[in-house]
């Protein structure tokens, strides 16, 4: 993908691959925060990944514990991501 500019503020946007694989497509980041941009196929890949991912995210749910009188609460944690386009950004 060749070099761009994010058109708000002129800021070379960064490129980046999708999913850490060469074929995975590639997205290009504007370092300010204000935007993306994705070729046609890479958008058609992120979509199939992010159903992908909701289809899934059922199964990676550990049960909740029994509680008991002696439990202290647990450490905070990261909110989790709502979807996993979140997960690439975050």
């Amino acid at each position: 993908m060749e070099t761009l500019n994010c058109p708000r503020c002129g800021t070379e946007m960064v490129t980046r691959t999708l999913g850490g694989s060469a074929g995975d497509g590639e997205v290009s980041q504007c370092p300010e925060g204000h935007g993306v941009f994705l070729a046609r196929a890479d958008l058609g890949s992120l979509i199939e990944a992010e159903t992908d991912w909701h289809r899934n995210a059922s199964q990676h749910t550990a049960p909740l514990p029994r509680i008991t009188a002696d439990m202290t609460a647990p450490p905070a944690s990261r909110t989790p991501a709502r979807a996993w386009v979140e997960t690439l950004f975050g």
